[in-house]
């Protein structure tokens, strides 16, 4: 019977019987009386998705959805999915599932196909995610550099550089099909993500003898490339690239350059160019601070980090929820948990609370400097703001001191 049902919900859409579409509204919102709009069925079914672990429910629910990824948030469903399902090493599952979504008649253009494709990268299903590639033609669509650029793209979400290199070679011939920017920014971030960055300059020497023009995405994958090889005279090399090719050096190359050397342990070098670049008149951003606030966490200089999030609020940056996790958890490591506290209660304000081993961790180190109140008032918020963990809470509350 449950085959029959899901037989039935592959194809679900509004046309079909009361029943059918009452059964997909019980998966999705089991207490609803009425049937679900599109975006209620995609929100109810990205919110399940994220607790759920079994496979076959997985399917269900996604079946349940009618998802199409010309939603953003059916795009969302969907990787969530296709993560989980791949992690549960259930590939047959993900292959029966997007074989369902080719058949259905909504799915009959190449942008919607070529999502399928991605998709099968994100599974590292890469001869499933040519096949349909090469089955495009059969379907009556038409291939573009969109669909190839999707396969390409499929070939680095599975880290399957070697295919990558020889679709880019072949296929361009072989379909007729004439490279674009996006063709050469996804090989680019190809050759630098596996660690062969110095082919990149071919690259830019096919761009140029094809007309096509770089861009900053082409320059800043060539600079996170040559920075995670410790390349720093190719480094120098990009940015008079840039210069010539008339792009110019604005703050999100900046930042990349502050992010790639706060990752090799540099941070006082990204700090240098940041008030560098402040001095200059180049308009920060908020990733500019929060880059260098992780590095210096990493490195273990909390005060350096502590004075990086005051010139970051004070000059009108907000922080996003990862600053405050970080600073939190490295404070609360390094024993600082006043400091940790203050970065915590900020952080509540905004509505963003740390893990619980994180806040657990504040709550047993503020304890520990007698500040047993300021604990047990943590531990009250916790308690109402996460109801399915209350009973733990209650558990480290009742062994705070009386």
């Amino acid at each position: 019977m449950a085959a029959i049902i899901r037989s039935k919900l592959r194809l679900l859409s509004p046309g079909l019987p009361h029943r059918i579409r009452h059964f997909a509204t019980s998966i999705l919102n089991p207490d609803a009386k009425t049937a679900l709009s599109s975006k209620e069925k995609s929100r109810a079914a990205l919110s399940l998705l994220q607790t759920e672990t079994n496979p076959e429910r997985i399917l269900d629910i996604c079946r349940a959805a009618s998802l199409t990824p010309e939603s953003h948030l059916d795009r969302l469903a969907y990787s969530k999915a296709i993560l989980k399902l791949r992690n549960s090493n259930y590939f047959g599952g993900i292959r029966e599932f997007l074989e369902e979504s080719k058949s259905r008649p909504d799915f009959r253009s190449e942008k919607l196909i070529s999502h399928v494709v991605v998709l099968y990268g994100q599974a590292g299903m890469i001869n499933d995610a040519m096949l349909t590639f090469e089955q495009m033609e059969e379907m009556g669509i038409q291939r573009s550099v969109k669909s190839l650029n999707s396969l390409l793209f499929s070939c680095l979400l599975a880290k399957n550089y070697d295919e990558m290199k020889r679709i880019f070679v072949d296929f361009p011939k072989k379909y007729g099909i004439a490279p674009d920017l996006g063709t050469y920014n996804v090989m680019i971030k190809g050759f630098c993500e596996s660690g062969s960055a110095s082919s990149v300059y071919s690259i830019l020497d096919k761009m140029v003898s094809n007309e096509v023009k770089p861009n900053a995405t082409t320059f800043g994958n060539c600079l996170r490339g040559f920075y995670s090889e410790e390349k720093f005279e190719d480094v120098g090399k990009i940015m008079d690239l840039m210069k010539q090719h008339g792009v110019s050096s604005g703050i999100s190359i900046y930042n990349i350059r502050i992010e790639c050397l706060c990752k090799l342990k540099r941070s006082k070098e990204a700090k240098a160019m940041l008030d560098k670049i402040f001095s200059a008149g180049i308009k920060l951003n908020s990733f500019s601070y929060a880059h260098l606030i992780h590095g210096f966490c990493k490195e273990g200089d909390l005060e350096e980090a502590k004075n990086l999030y005051k010139k970051m609020v004070n000059r009108g940056f907000q922080p996003d929820s990862e600053t405050y996790f970080r600073l939190v958890y490295f404070l609360c490591k390094s024993k600082d948990f006043e400091g940790a506290l203050a970065i915590c209660k900020d952080c509540m304000e905004k509505g963003w609370v740390p893990n619980f081993s994180t806040m657990k961790m504040l709550v047993d180190g503020l304890v520990s400097i007698s500040k047993v109140d300021e604990a047990k008032a943590i531990v009250s918020q916790m308690k109402e703001k996460f109801s399915k963990k209350a009973d733990k809470w209650t558990e480290i509350e009742e062994g705070l001191p009386k």
